[in-house]
């Protein structure tokens, strides 16, 4: 049984409870679909911890890319990175930086956001560029997983079965339990909602990086399950 893990986003206490949900699930194996420590409170103990997790496979998100590539990472995510980047060392910088934008399995792909870039990503309901974005999916996948949007869902598009299993560390759909899924053995898909102490999360990030435009901003995210509460 495969769990997906997206958008940690360095969110300690809400990894832990995800993970403690998936040991009644029986979760055997992992997908981590990138974004994993940039904007939460615990970037170093998230990566420690991930990498207890048995039989985990990696993807590279946007925010482990801004890491050391501020090409178009928005100013408002600059304080974010640098305080970031000085919380880890430089080995484990490297190795976010440098995960691969994709992974496969037979007929199921995984990305962070769409096989386009690891910004543009597929919504609830079909956006303007929905047909650019299916069109770029390699012929054969019948399952397109990512994240990026941390919002959770599922459809069909074109014949490809779109998933999302939302944002463990920063629900934006108005939840604030930690979102994440379960592809069974039969390949049938399971979101799973769990609850934790998102306000001591939110704390956290001014306890532990200061009072600053991006922490508040980042923490009524993480209270209020909303981009812009």
């Amino acid at each position: 049984m495969l769990g997906l893990l997206y958008d940690v986003h360095g969110n300690l206490h809400a990894l832990e409870a995800v993970l403690d949900d998936a040991r009644g699930a029986g979760v055997d194996r992992w997908i981590v679909g990138g974004d994993v420590v940039l904007f939460g409170a615990w970037p170093a103990e998230t990566v420690a911890r991930l990498h207890d997790a048995a039989d985990a496979e990696w993807l590279r998100g946007n925010t482990d890319r801004w890491l050391v590539d501020d090409s178009d990472r928005p100013d408002g995510a600059s304080a974010a990175a640098e305080d970031c980047v000085a919380a880890l060392d430089e080995a484990t910088v490297r190795e976010l930086a440098g995960l691969p934008f994709d992974l496969d399995e037979d007929d199921v792909l995984f990305v962070h956001a769409s096989t386009v870039s690891d910004m543009r990503s597929f919504l609830p309901e079909p956006a303007d560029d929905e047909d650019e974005l299916r069109a770029a999916i390699p012929d054969g996948v019948r399952l397109l997983v990512f994240g990026h949007t941390h919002l959770p869902f599922e459809r069909e598009a074109g014949g490809v079965r779109l998933v999302n299993p939302g944002s463990v560390g920063m629900p934006l759909d108005g939840d604030p339990r930690a979102a994440w899924a379960v592809i069974h053995d039969d390949g049938r898909v399971e979101h799973r909602r769990v609850a934790y102490d998102h306000e001591r999360s939110a704390d956290a990030l001014a306890e532990r990086f200061g009072d600053k435009q991006w922490t508040r901003d980042l923490a009524a995210r993480v209270r209020h399950a909303r981009f812009a509460p």
